[in-house]
């Protein structure tokens, strides 16, 4: 991939947004600007999961500002990621298409470990190396996520459903702190820790807190004379009986706490404390990097090809026990088919995505050989695949279930062109593969436009192949059935 001087990572959090430029030198990047936007977007989640028309517009009006300081950069530069809020919102695809249009760029909904494993990135690229176990815990505005990790490897990964934002609306609604609502946070905390404690408890040496509210309690407890380094169980105790004392979050006069951070602190610091409790830790130290500094670096690593993806499409080969020549075979076929319909206009994009489909079309066959494409479309769907957003693995999933059979499953599916030709292209391979030996093909010469297929082929192959030549003209039925013509020519 070509040198990209310039890099960019769009955090789309349940509480901020945030917008972080970094300028690569070699394998390493150097932070340029940072831009923060106290969006609440978690504050915005109505009773039914769907995010209100206030905090839309006060997301759309913190993308404009992002829009103009990103204009001058080339799409392959800049990577918009979306975490808890916009995972649970039931209005997201109407939200994303909009937010899209301003801010100039794709944006991508990342699943719970998926973003687990870039806060670890971001955090693990700004510590010296050291041979310990880490324990790195982020407190979002929707989730808190969970690592342990060695170096730059994340060893576990765990994401909560459980927020400063969600937490704060739903147990500080009115702002007012009782020891009644304060006990309920923390239980509830701890409840949600019990899932994890047993495996994280005394698997680390050092625990560090990534993003706000980490650094916003550190702040508080030092410069109040809770701590003297970092946070602490006794620094937590003392803030707590203040948070108590006063009973109103909005009547706290606390040196270190900003007033775009009160409305979440409630909620935060429960969590916090519940983590303290639940996973026995006695000191926390603020992290340095955080979520948009782990999608830089992962960017940075496409650029080297060190693609995390890629990594992942090798492991789950080898997990289900793929058979990689036959794997081999479909992939070369498939990507000929490709450039073949789609010419000039096929992107480096395209042609890797087909390639990761072609790579992990027969998963399924671990499950089931009947019906082996539906089995491979759920655990694409449905399985947590690092580096990848929730939307790849929605076009993965689509292309796997398209691979074979009925194509009447398909009606409203294949929207575009592209994905029509990547199908195509897969089905084709799929089928021209199906004896799984490396026997001399035909020559074989394809075009697509208006969204038409056309496929030219030596009629005394076909003669002499005559299971592949009725499958040929089945699958001209099959396209018919959305419409789409394909027309067979025999040389």
């Amino acid at each position: 991939m070509q040198h990209q001087p310039i890099l960019a990572a769009v955090d789309l959090g349940s509480n901020s947004f945030r917008l972080q430029i970094a300028r690569v030198e070699g394998d390493q990047l150097y932070m340029l600007d940072g831009l923060r936007e106290p969006v609440r977007l978690a504050a915005g989640l109505t009773a039914d999961k769907r995010l209100d028309t206030e905090a839309q517009q006060r997301a759309f009006t913190a993308l404009g500002k992002f829009a103009e300081r990103l204009r001058d950069l080339p799409r392959k530069a800049v990577r918009a990621v979306g975490t808890n809020s916009l995972r649970v919102a039931k209005n997201s695809a109407d939200f994303i298409p909009q937010a899209e249009n301003i801010l100039g760029f794709p944006i991508e909904v990342i699943a719970g470990l998926e973003e687990a494993r870039l806060i670890y990135l971001g955090v693990a690229h700004g510590l010296p190396q050291t041979k310990d176990n880490l324990l790195v815990m982020d407190i979002g505005g929707g989730s808190t996520e969970f690592i342990i990790g060695n170096g730059l490897t994340p060893l576990r990964l765990e994401s909560l459903y459980m927020g400063s934002v969600s937490y704060s609306s739903r147990f500080f609604p009115d702002g007012k702190i009782t020891k009644q609502n304060l006990k309920q946070a923390e239980l509830a905390a701890r409840i949600e820790l019990q899932a994890i404690a047993a495996d994280y408890r005394g698997q680390w040496k050092h625990a560090l807190g990534s993003s706000g509210t980490a650094k916003v309690l550190n702040e508080i407890l030092l410069l109040n004379g809770y701590s003297q380094s970092g946070i602490t169980r006794e620094g937590l105790d003392k803030l707590r009986a203040q948070l108590l004392r006063v009973g109103d979050v909005q009547k706290l006069d606390l040196p270190g706490l900003r007033p775009d951070r009160t409305p979440a602190l409630a909620g935060g610091f429960a969590i916090m404390y519940a983590t303290f409790c639940e996973l026995a830790i006695d000191q926390m130290q603020p992290a340095l990097g955080a979520l948009r500094e782990g999608v830089l670096y992962d960017l940075l690593g496409r650029f080297h090809d060190n693609d995390m993806r890629d990594v992942t499409v090798r492991q789950f080969m080898q997990r289900y026990g793929i058979d990689t020549r036959q794997a081999g075979r479909v992939t070369r076929l498939a990507q000929v088919f490709a450039q073949q319909f789609l010419g000039a206009e096929i992107d480096e994009a395209a042609l890797h995505t087909l390639n990761r489909i072609a790579s992990l079309h027969e998963i399924g066959i671990s499950v089931a050989h009947s019906g082996y494409h539906k089995h491979t479309a759920y655990i694409l769907a449905n399985a947590d695949m690092p580096g990848f957003s929730k939307k790849e693995q929605s076009r993965l999933s689509l292309l796997a279930l398209a691979q074979r059979g009925n194509l009447g499953k398909m009606q409203g599916q294949l929207k575009n062109t592209e994905d029509c030709a990547l199908a195509m292209s897969l089905r084709l391979a799929v089928l021209f593969c199906r004896n799984r030996s490396d026997s001399d093909l035909p020559a074989l010469r394809g075009h697509f436009n208006n969204m038409k297929f056309h496929l030219s082929i030596g009629s005394d192959w076909l003669m002499q192949n005559p299971l592949t030549e009725t499958a040929l003209h089945e699958e001209v039925m099959q396209w018919k059935i959305l419409g789409i013509e394909m027309q067979l020519e025999q040389k």
